[in-house]
């Protein structure tokens, strides 16, 4: 695979001058993809029947198809036959740790959807091993056979340790650390507490200094038009979380970048098609609009890449060069990287999309080497994903729990109030429900009564063991049996959901005994098992392997009737997303973040 030095080019005069020979036919090039419509990213135009040359692994120039044979060339001649040439997509958005693959195993699938470079924000493994993980996602990153930069974790734990127990804690002064030790660290990643963050948090806006103060942006996450001047305000400059017109407008006219998310709709993290109206009926600009992709599982990270999320800006109602502009020049420009990615012009880095009519990759070359063509990878490609990088031993001894958990609350035995988690359909935002309870006679009697299940969150990071809270879900349609997750969000404590404590204990010791995972258990079997060994977020398998068995968990995890898709389940100890959330701290409200009783 092409050595791709992602910051600096020695010696940039030796690499500038070759560059002009080749653009002015004084040299020939390495590389000649004729017969092609390229897709310029910079007038948003088609341009018909060109070649794109390529030297040293980048682009020299954009020529009429056929020039190279006028000039006498040596280089290697590819033939689009016609097909549309676009500059490779540039993610400004996503968490490499949900696809649960490492960075190395992740580049198989993005290279196959078209994506060359990505923008991480790694705070899931920063919240279960601090720096330590950071700095291996790093490491991973480096040897990847993908552009990787990170945006820093910023909000770890995201809220109060007061309210959930993390493994991790980055502080400003660790944060500044990373920045002034990784080049690839380019921003802050998003900010979550947005709360703290608008009332003036002496830590939150130290930890936004830490970014600003070294000339990095600053990503956001906010939910609620109330809190966009102050998050603005405060130096917040993008935000994926634009979840409807409204909002998206008053984000943009804030000055905040926002990244449409597309997401399989039968997910939380499908927002564009409402977001977007800020472009399509209220007449927004796009030049300070990108697309993402945020969070995929390995099965979903295959099937809608950030292809597919171009593709459904098409569908609704952008030009076709303008969204590939959306996925790829403007995610590079939002990071002043578009100089060096984002689009075909002479000295952009040799990274090429092959497409079709309908938008979909067909190859893909990195660095100006072929490594996917018809839509399978090239076995310069296969050796190169089967070389990953090994993490710290460290990182596969991150579940710790005591010997013995209770999984559930004790019975009431006077009538009484529960404080109880009813789930929505998109998974995102939780509704707080207050539930006159009876006496019953036994569990069973009372979950039926109202629909409920138990769940579960119980403290894995050793940091305060034997930390377990209870709560009740309310039309999670869970029909018997129980599901389990070692990627709670964001601390990542292990969350199980279950009709009875037998199955749900044979979940969480599934889990212990894989140091991570995520499973379905009927009557005492485990159905389905995607085991994550590295800091209870990763599989170290290649990214088709890790598919397999996220679709065999998906099946079981439908049939045991669960409403919430699993990354939806993940979701629900979030304590910065309205309205209530359990941690192992027990029930928070959110955005009071108060602690509230289970039963009162």
């Amino acid at each position: 695979m092409p050595e791709i030095n992602r910051f600096a080019v020695a010696p940039l005069a030796a690499l500038t001058r070759h560059l002009a020979d080749v653009a002015s036919e004084r040299r020939s090039p390495d590389l000649v993809i004729t017969g092609a419509r390229v897709l310029s990213t910079y007038t948003e135009r088609m341009l018909d029947d060109r070649e794109v040359w390529v030297s040293q692994g980048r682009i020299a120039a954009t020529k009429p198809a056929g020039t190279h044979r006028k000039t006498g060339s040596s280089a290697t001649i590819y033939d689009a036959r016609g097909g549309i040439l676009a500059p490779g997509l540039v993610d400004p958005h996503i968490h490499i740790e949900s696809s649960m693959v490492t960075a190395c195993a992740y580049a198989e699938a993005a290279l196959l959807n078209g994506t060359t470079t990505i923008f991480c924000d790694s705070h899931e493994i920063g919240n279960v091993m601090d720096v330590a993980g950071v700095e291996a996602m790093l490491e991973d990153a480096r040897a990847a056979p993908l552009s990787i930069f990170l945006t820093v974790p910023s909000t770890v734990p995201a809220t109060s340790p007061d309210l959930e127990t993390a493994g991790g804690d980055l502080t400003a002064a660790k944060i500044a650390a990373l920045f002034d030790r990784w080049p690839e660290a380019v921003a802050l990643g998003e900010k979550m507490d947005y709360v703290p963050v608008t009332l003036g948090d002496e830590r939150s806006h130290a930890i936004i200094a830490a970014a600003l103060s070294r000339g990095r942006p600053v990503s956001g996450h906010i939910y609620g038009r109330d809190f966009v001047a102050a998050y603005a305000a405060s130096g917040v400059t993008d935000t994926h979380e634009a979840i409807d017109r409204d909002i998206a407008d008053d984000l943009l006219d804030a000055g905040v970048w926002i990244f449409l998310r597309g997401g399989p709709p039968t997910t939380p993290w499908h927002s564009l098609p409402q977001a977007i109206k800020t472009v399509t009926e209220l007449g927004a600009s796009t030049k300070r609009i990108a697309v993402c992709t945020d969070d995929r599982d390995a099965d979903d990270l295959l099937l809608f890449g950030l292809d597919w999320v171009v593709r459904q800006a098409v569908l609704a109602g952008i030009p076709a060069e303008r969204a590939w502009s959306m996925g790829a020049l403007h995610g590079a420009t939002r990071f002043g990287m578009d100089n060096e990615i984002g689009g075909l012009g002479g000295g952009r880095r040799a990274d090429l999309v092959l497409l079709d009519d309908t938008l979909k990759p067909q190859n893909t070359w990195y660095g100006g080497e072929l490594v996917v063509e018809n839509r399978k990878i090239t076995p310069a490609l296969d050796a190169a994903l089967e070389a990953r990088y090994r993490y710290p031993a460290a990182a596969y001894t991150t579940v710790k729990l005591p010997e013995s958990v209770s999984l559930l609350p004790d019975l009431p035995t006077q009538p009484c109030t529960a404080n109880v988690i009813r789930t929505a359909p998109s998974g995102i935002t939780l509704i707080h429900e207050r539930l006159a309870i009876a006496p019953a006679a036994d569990w069973p009697t009372l979950l039926a009564a109202h629909g409920l299940c138990f769940v579960s969150v119980i403290e894995r990071h050793g940091r305060s063991p034997g930390n377990v809270a209870h709560g009740l879900l309310k039309d999670f349609g869970l029909k018997r049996g129980a599901v389990a997750s070692s990627v709670g969000h964001d601390s990542h404590n292990i969350i199980v959901a279950g009709t009875n404590e037998p199955d749900m204990q044979v979940a969480l010791r599934a889990i212990a005994e894989h140091q991570g995972g995520v499973c379905v258990v009927v009557d005492g079997d485990v159905r389905a098992l995607v085991p994550l060994p590295i800091a209870g977020l990763l599989s170290d398998k290649r990214v088709t392997a890790v598919a397999e068995d996220m679709q065999r968990l998906k099946i079981e995890w439908d049939r045991a009737g669960c409403t919430l898709p699993y990354m939806g389940f993940n979701l629900i100890p979030l304590s910065v997303i309205p309205e209530i959330r359990i941690t192992d701290r027990g029930l928070v409200l959110v955005p009071a973040m108060t602690l509230v009783p289970l039963f009162e």
